[in-house]
C-alpha cells in the first residue's frame, strides 16, 4: 500500500432563498401548442400534409401559455431563469459552467403573478416569409424564484446580483434583450 495526502474536502453548505422578481417590460410566452408539436412529428415522420389549417387567434393565444399550477396561475419554465442568470455571469466574469453547478431552481415552473392579454406580431419564418403569430403577453408580471444554492462556492449576495444583471442584460420570454429584443426585462425586489 502506498500512502497518499490526505486533501480536506469541506462538506456542501445547501442554502435557499427566494429573488422576488418585478416585469420591468412585459413578459411575452410562447409554448410550443400541441398542434405545433403534432405538425413538426408528421413532418419528421414524412406523413402527407392536409394543408394549411386556418388561424384561431384566440385558440394560439390559449396554446402559447404554459400549463397553469394546481391553484390556477400561471407558469413559466423555470430553465429560462437559470439560463438567464447564468448567461449574465459572463458579462460578469464567471465562468458558465461553474455557474450552473453552484445553484439550482427546483421543479419546472416558476409561478407568474400577472394576467395574460393576447397580442399579434408580424415575424419572418423560414425562408424569410412574413407570418401572423398570436401569443401571450403579461404587461404586468412578478415571479417568486426559489434557488438552492451551494454557500460553499457562492453567495446570497452573488446570486442576487446575478439576477439583477440578467434581467437587465438577458431577460426571458420572446423577444429579450439577449435576442435582440426589449421584452422579459425585470428587475429583484429589494
Amino acid at each position: 500500500m502506498t500512502a497518499t495526502a490526505s486533501i480536506p474536502i469541506n462538506p456542501i453548505r445547501l442554502e435557499t432563498i427566494t429573488v422576488n422578481l418585478v416585469g420591468e417590460t412585459s413578459l411575452i410566452v410562447h409554448a410550443w401548442s400541441e398542434k405545433a408539436k403534432r405538425l413538426m412529428l408528421d413532418k419528421q415522420m414524412k406523413k402527407a400534409s392536409a394543408g394549411k389549417e386556418a388561424k384561431d387567434p384566440e385558440q394560439d393565444f390559449k396554446s402559447s401559455l404554459y400549463p397553469q399550477a394546481p391553484d390556477g396561475r400561471h407558469q413559466f419554465p423555470s430553465i429560462a431563469f437559470k439560463a438567464a442568470a447564468v448567461r449574465a455571469g459572463t458579462d460578469l466574469g464567471y465562468k458558465m459552467t461553474d455557474l450552473r453547478r453552484a445553484f439550482h431552481i427546483d421543479g419546472d415552473y416558476v409561478q407568474i403573478d400577472g394576467e395574460p392579454k393576447p397580442r399579434e406580431d408580424m415575424v419572418r419564418v423560414g425562408m424569410g416569409t412574413a407570418d401572423i403569430r398570436y401569443r401571450a403577453e403579461f404587461p404586468d408580471w412578478k415571479a417568486a424564484v426559489r434557488v438552492k444554492y451551494n454557500s460553499m462556492t457562492i453567495s446570497k449576495e452573488q446570486i442576487v446580483n446575478l439576477f439583477e444583471t440578467a434581467g437587465f442584460g438577458v431577460g426571458i420570454g420572446e423577444w429579450r434583450p439577449e435576442k435582440n429584443g426589449q421584452y422579459g426585462r425585470f428587475s429583484v425586489a429589494r
